[in-house]
């Protein structure tokens, strides 16, 4: 596991400004990056500021939000227009992938009538499915027991057929097609696409551990929130600390122009 250095320690931000330039991707994870992680996720709220800096990041580089969210879900909070919106953690609204997102579809919804059968009314107390459309993600966070329902959803999530790629995030358990792009896939896919020979990426999760983990000298990661152990180089203390990483990436562009 590589050390992670704090973005605005001196040696990151020196690093920052000699990374990015205009033929950088810039791409950002939603909940606990671009917005605050709340109990309600349907009440996230992009500020105002961020959503400013974001439009004039918009103006002078490529930029893409790569959520967990469906897109049409991620397209009503966000507010703004980035060049991509990628959702379902990387399967759903990538260029050309538009047939294979129907068998991912199709998949999910025969994983959610069979999750229907495992998890009976009377053991899923605080257990939740939410179906994207090209992945599911199964909610423990309201359960009494986190623990307990945890380990029920892991027993019925071996049940399934096909078997889907698991991803665990913070008191949910987010099922793709071993197919489906994941959110690294898509940062090369994207950056490859634009011709960006660079890319910069910021998100909280275990699901943004998908990019960290790349290798090459192209990319920028930065990991929203302390812990105890990632594959990003930088990290942010908080997600508070995100407008101010947007302003200096705008600062840095502006004196680049």
């Amino acid at each position: 596991m590589r050390r992670i250095i704090s973005l605005f320690s001196e040696p990151g931000l020196t690093a920052l400004r000699n990374f990015v330039d205009h033929a950088t991707l810039f791409a950002f994870d939603l909940d606990g990056t671009l917005t605050p992680i709340i109990s309600d996720p349907q009440n996230i709220l992009v500020s105002e500021a961020t959503k400013e800096e974001l439009c004039r990041l918009i103006k002078h580089a490529p930029v893409a939000v790569i959520t967990g969210r469906s897109r049409n879900d991620a397209r009503a909070h966000l507010g703004i227009a980035p060049m991509f919106l990628i959702g379902n953690h990387g399967a759903e609204g990538l260029p050309g992938w538009e047939v294979r997102e129907k068998e991912f579809v199709d998949i999910c919804i025969g994983w959610e009538r069979q999750l229907s059968r495992i998890f009976l009314p009377s053991n899923v107390s605080g257990i939740s499915i939410e179906n994207k459309g090209m992945s599911l993600s199964i909610h423990y966070r309201e359960a009494r027991y986190r623990r307990r329902a945890r380990t029920l959803i892991l027993r019925g999530i071996d049940l399934l057929m096909p078997k889907p790629r698991r991803v665990r995030g913070k008191c949910v358990e987010n099922l793709l097609p071993a197919a489906a792009p994941d959110k690294g896939t898509a940062m090369l896919y994207l950056m490859d696409l634009t011709k960006c020979p660079k890319g910069f990426y910021a998100g909280d999760d275990v699901t943004d551990e998908d990019v960290f983990r790349l290798d090459g000298n192209c990319l920028f990661t930065v990991r929203v929130g302390a812990v105890q152990s990632s594959r990003a180089q930088y990290e942010l203390l908080s997600q508070g600390d995100t407008l101010r990483l947007l302003k200096e990436i705008n600062r840095i562009l502006a004196q680049l122009s």
